[in-house]
């Protein structure tokens, strides 16, 4: 059984809890519970009925297609920014994706009935929702187009950068093989652009922990993919409180 100390989380953790004005965050907060998101974890099914949604604070999710055949890529990443289940507020109750914990931690779920009475308001809460939408659209995107034109080694400082945007560290507990399954590579690939990039100073990477030597390194190889998804969350969600309360 896993306990938990409740005084060292709170739902302001997740940015959009934080964004959300004070009246109606107290109408969600008493409904939120607080529960632990272990590496590996499956959170949604491809296919599964959304029966809650998850605000992750020290949790990251990967969000992956997998094909018929077994293999997967993954099609974004959702951390402390964000909120797992917005097929939910598109009309839908179930997701095309598999959602899996790939750093663990925890995170805050709230049943869909709830929310959705909530989104149904047509008031902030529905309005930091579609911002947030638009932006995970283009983290998407670009996803898309990262993987079809940039080298390995470009998607890999990507992935490494916007996985260190939502951690209070510089240092990653993954393997070369997780992250070979997230990009759709084959795993010598990773190997060969790590090893590069270890070479060069920037990382240090041992039995599957990788530590964050040069971010500043990482941004001059990473392709442009990375400075376009991280404005664009910017402009959509950084004056998010402001947006909510027009």
């Amino acid at each position: 059984m896993v306990t938990i100390n409740p005084t060292r989380h709170t739902p302001s953790q997740n940015h959009l809890f934080a964004a959300l004005p004070a009246e109606v965050f107290e109408r969600l907060s008493s409904h939120l519970e607080l529960i632990p998101m272990p590496l590996g974890q499956v959170i949604y099914e491809s296919g599964g009925q959304l029966q809650h949604v998850y605000f992750p604070t020290t949790a990251i999710v990967s969000l992956h297609y997998v094909t018929e055949n077994g293999a997967s890529a993954e099609i974004a990443g959702v951390g402390n920014e964000g909120v797992l289940g917005i097929s939910l507020f598109m009309g839908g109750d179930t997701t095309p994706t598999l959602s899996t914990v790939y750093t663990g931690g925890y995170g805050y779920r709230l049943k869909a009935r709830l929310i959705m009475e909530e989104f149904n308001r047509a008031g902030p809460l529905m309005r930091l929702i579609l911002r947030y939408t638009q932006a995970l659209m283009t983290q998407i995107s670009q996803a898309v187009v990262c993987n079809r034109h940039h080298s390995v080694e470009q998607q890999l400082c990507r992935w490494l950068l916007s996985t260190l945007d939502r951690l209070p560290s510089n240092e990653l507990t993954i393997t070369q093989e997780l992250i070979a399954s997230m990009l759709g590579v084959r795993r010598e690939g990773i190997t060969e652009a790590a090893g590069n990039l270890q070479r060069a100073g920037l990382i240090s990477y041992r039995r599957g922990h990788i530590t964050v030597l040069k971010r500043a390194g990482l941004e001059s190889r990473a392709c442009e993919c990375y400075n376009v998804v991280k404005k664009e969350f910017h402009r959509l969600l950084s004056d998010a409180g402001a947006a909510t309360s027009r």
